[in-house]
């Protein structure tokens, strides 16, 4: 798929990708539907691995786990970070290497750490990061004794809303002054092989100040540790590397962010890791949805389309801006207006906003741009609604990768009546 002007740029526009191609996907899959180009997702790594060349690069699965894309990334050498049970048995059933996976689970429930010590049986090398004394407690009490990582909280929060600052929320991981303790009384139960600690999510250049700091203070506690006779085999300083959203925004500088971690980090025994996520693939991915209904009101024109916040919730749920583009064939002949975008739940959240777009009509399909992270995997149900399909592109071809869901799909789970 030729869908980027030039090779592997730090960036993919809305506008780069191919409009003939998106309407092939819509004319074969229907909408709304997700696209996501994997060549795009491993140009994203291997820029992300050339920029840190010393470091474990691991991918946090929660962006994205379609295994197309997880296969497609173990494939390039990345490791896997997952955040629940759930992901984690995805990514061990995608054929990655225990060794190349970690979970980081935030106040796990029961069944989730009894799924994750019993893939641990079977896969020894895996890593299961704690961020409570807790967590631990409850490891030992069903007989686990491997690896093990402490998340550590160091105080220093960042990221594109207050909802995702996780650095300085108490919700996640042992506070910084209590690490260097429970990480020498952990090491007589379990084998402590890492530290861990993640600002963010979406940062940006705005936020690297707050990246140092966390940086910076996870090396003094390596060399803490370190020296209290823990021998670790890397320290995990996250990841929450952000893209822009909006066409003025600049991408990040990543070899600016690589070479600002390792000044920060200092001199550590350990290996240096981090986990992009949304950086890996959220420019790889576009949602495609169709314009249903265009009325004119007193405020302009309000215009419906397939796609709402159960298909695509960032929105709703972080005021998020995504570019809309139309595909219509004739969109470049047509007068450009200002338009309000929104989706069919019966919820004034439901919005893609205001947008410039060419005078639309229905029918026409719009494409969501940067919708690779966070898109399909906080989709839902609401309105007993089916969520969509997502396909994966590859040079010329598309294959399913997520078979859009049936109102069928939605009552499964529920027991017959009785009769």
């Amino acid at each position: 798929m030729n869908a980027t002007k030039t090779r592997n740029p730090p960036i993919r526009r809305l506008d780069d990708w191919s409009a003939d191609r998106l309407r092939d996907v819509a004319d074969e899959y229907g909408t709304p539907v997700y696209a996501l180009d994997l060549t795009r997702v491993r140009e994203n790594y291997r820029r992300m691995a050339e920029a840190f060349p010393d470091a474990d690069v691991y991918y946090a699965a929660k962006a994205n786990t379609a295994r197309p894309v997880v296969r497609a990334l173990a494939d390039e050498g990345a490791g896997v970070e997952c955040a629940s049970a759930g992901e984690l048995a995805r990514t061990l059933d995608a054929g990655v290497e225990g060794s190349r996976v970690h979970y980081t689970a935030v106040n796990p429930p029961a069944r989730d750490l009894d799924v994750a010590v019993g893939l641990a049986d079977e896969h020894p090398d895996l890593t299961i990061t704690a961020g409570a004394a807790d967590t631990l407690d409850r490891l030992a009490e069903r007989g686990y004794d491997g690896r093990v990582c402490l998340r550590v909280n160091p105080g220093v929060g960042a990221g594109h809303h207050e909802k995702v600052a996780t650095g300085a929320d108490a919700k996640f991981g042992v506070p910084y002054d209590r690490a260097g303790d429970l990480s020498e009384d952990a090491a007589g139960d379990f084998e402590v092989v890492g530290l861990h600690a993640h600002a963010g999510s979406g940062i940006s250049g705005e936020d690297l100040s707050a990246h140092r700091e966390l940086v910076s203070r996870m090396g003094e506690l390596a060399r803490e540790v370190a020296d209290r006779g823990v021998d670790l085999d890397f320290v995990d300083v996250g990841g929450g590397f952000g893209v822009p959203y909006r066409p003025d925004d600049d991408p990040l500088d990543v070899q600016a962010v690589a070479e600002a971690t390792r000044e920060a980090l200092g001199e550590v025994e350990a290996t240096l890791a981090v986990e992009p996520g949304r950086y890996l693939v959220a420019d790889a991915g576009v949602l495609l949805t169709e314009v249903n209904t265009v009325k004119e009101v007193p405020e302009g024109v309000a215009v419906g389309v397939s796609a709402g916040m159960t298909a695509l919730a960032r929105p709703a749920i972080y005021d998020a801006h995504h570019e809309l583009r139309s595909l219509a064939p004739d969109a470049e002949s047509r007068p450009v207006r200002e338009v309000s975008v929104a989706g069919p739940v019966c919820e004034s959240a439901d919005t893609f906003g205001d947008h410039w777009l060419p005078d639309p009509e229905r029918g026409d399909l719009l494409a969501v741009g940067n919708a690779g992270a966070y898109g399909y995997e906080m989709a839902s149900q609401y309105n007993s609604r089916p969520r969509p399909a997502s396909v994966v592109l590859e040079d010329d071809s598309a294959r399913v990768a997520r078979r859009r869901e049936t109102i069928a799909d939605v009552t499964a789970v529920e027991p017959e009546d009785e009769p």
